[in-house]
């Protein structure tokens, strides 16, 4: 018994569209030599090309179809009107899916559906990304503003204590591969490419002052450091 017969035998239902020969035409077009050279390419599992095959495109995430259809060479639209027509298409207009009116609606609808999935799958994701981040300034959110509410209320009290308390921030951004364009004090040739000039004027090459630290990523640019000119320089 083969493995679709099977799916339909423990369905008890109506036996299920075969799409092998749709997906056997996409996988030759990609040069894909086998089922196990597509799961292991497309980074799937063998169930979720097998529900491929029976037609239940509906039972696969939206996850595994966009990489499917990155592997196959296709958009994920493509995918859903090759695969997702209540009848079967011929091998030979598998590039040229059927245009009939109710059908495209229901994939226009079951497309919007998949949408919807991956955005919520990317809330998930940023809800995660947010959760990391306040765990790795759990300390500094904690202590930060008791720290700073003595400091208002103590003008005797050394600043530099303050100064651990800011070592988680420090310790995201070099995570994060940020850099900072500083440091506060230093005296550099001026480059408006990374500086910007609080007041006065200053030519390229001319000494500044750096007042407020800028920050870069990689070769990005994020913030152009706030610099003052340095009498006499100009």
């Amino acid at each position: 018994m083969s493995q679709l017969t099977d799916i339909q035998s423990r369905e008890g239902e109506q036996p299920l569209q075969n799409y092998t020969q749709q997906l056997q035409h996409l996988m030759q077009q990609a040069g894909i030599s086998s089922f196990q050279a597509l799961c292991q390419q497309a980074g799937v599992s063998r169930w979720q090309v097998i529900q491929l095959r029976a037609g239940r495109i509906k039972q696969v995430r939206v996850e595994p179809l966009l990489k499917l259809a990155q592997v196959l060479q296709v958009s994920l639209e493509e995918l859903l009107l090759i695969f997702g027509n209540s009848t079967v298409v011929n091998p030979s207009r598998v590039d040229k899916p059927d245009n009939d009116q109710s059908d495209s609606l229901a994939l226009r609808l079951e497309y919007q559906r998949l949408e919807q999935q991956l955005l919520q799958q990317r809330q998930v994701l940023w809800q995660e990304f947010q959760q990391t981040t306040l765990q790795a300034l759990e300390s500094f959110l904690l202590q930060w503003p008791t720290a700073a509410y003595a400091a208002q209320n103590n003008l005797q009290a050394p600043a530099v204590k303050l100064l651990p308390l800011v070592r988680p921030v420090e310790q995201l951004l070099l995570a994060w591969g940020i850099e900072i364009i500083g440091p506060v004090g230093a005296v550099t040739p001026y480059n408006p490419q990374i500086h910007q000039l609080m007041e006065g004027n200053a030519q390229p090459g001319n000494s500044v002052k750096i007042r407020y630290v800028g920050y870069r990523q990689a070769a990005k640019l994020l913030y152009r450091a706030k610099v003052s000119p340095i009498a006499g320089t100009g």
